[in-house]
């Protein structure tokens, strides 16, 4: 489940599997000389979290664990998308001494990770309650790590902007110069991309009208003023989505969503990342 309530599909396990080998590799290397000083004898720890969170990442703790014991038990006692007070055993673990020991430190980062922009996500999703304005984020990701942060993204009741330069067609400035004018960019993205979503970013009210009358996807209104972001919308009349970027924080959202725009993204959900505070604790859960 999401933050916002709805069922979230789960991650690809082959996304997953990747992951957690890369991160483990760097971690390990030729393998935990620490962990080797310890009897590897059957052992149980808990996961707690320290402060309010939105918990996100299961699937990659759990896979990180049973990579190195594949016999691993691992209870969660929270649902992933769940608001959790700080004092929370999120899940109980039953494994060998050594693996438990070996994985933690890289399950934990996957966990605090995800946790901290679902959480983050969550907040801005709170902001805008009530007004049509979805928050999307944006391409400005941790690398190697896109696919994880936008399905916390919609963990934390996010929408997920294009997932890369494939998968949506984005007009831009220069994209306009080079073709001469926003409905000449706009036929020529159509032909080469008949199929694929179609974003235009406008700089004033005259090329938003150009871009209403050529028709595309969603029209994006870049650093506009209050006054001309309500014009905007007023012109649009809701033709075609309008997509807010650039300049929003969480003090600014309410009162950008109040103007009837249909979504805001927001590069600093996952570019800031604010990790959870969580620990992984030998020994049995206390209580």
């Amino acid at each position: 489940m999401s933050a916002a309530g709805a069922a979230i599909p789960p991650p690809p396990a082959e996304t997953v599997a990747a992951d957690i080998e890369r991160a483990l590799a760097e971690d390990l290397g030729s393998g935990d000389v620490t962990a080797a000083l310890l009897a590897d004898a059957p052992e149980s720890a808990y996961l707690l979290c320290k402060e309010d969170a939105v918990a996100c990442g299961r699937p990659w703790f759990d896979a990180c664990h049973r990579a190195l014991d594949p016999a691993v038990e691992i209870d969660w006692r929270v649902a992933e998308g769940d608001h959790v007070r700080a004092g929370t055993v999120l899940a109980t673990l039953r494994g060998r001494t050594r693996a438990l020991v070996s994985a933690e430190r890289t399950s934990l980062n996957f966990l605090q990770t995800l946790s901290g922009t679902a959480t983050t996500v969550a907040a801005h999703v709170d902001a805008v309650r009530g007004t049509r304005a979805r928050i999307l984020d944006t391409r400005k990701t941790l690398p190697g790590l896109r696919v994880a942060q936008k399905y916390a993204v919609r963990v934390g009741g996010g929408d997920n902007h294009r997932m890369g330069l494939y998968d949506a067609v984005m007009l831009k400035e220069n994209h306009v110069r080079a073709a001469g004018s926003i409905a000449a960019a706009i036929a020529a993205a159509r032909a080469s991309q008949p199929r694929l979503p179609l974003i235009v970013e406008v700089e004033t009210l005259d090329e938003l009208r150009a871009a209403l009358d050529a028709g595309c996807d969603r029209i994006l209104i870049d650093d506009f003023d209050a006054a001309t972001r309500r014009e905007a919308v007023r012109i649009a009349a809701g033709r075609i989505p309008l997509e807010v970027s650039g300049g929003v924080d969480l003090e600014s959202l309410r009162a950008i969503a109040a103007d009837g725009v249909d979504c805001i993204s927001i590069g600093g959900l996952t570019k800031h990342v604010q990790a959870v505070d969580l620990s992984l604790k030998l020994g049995p859960c206390p209580g």
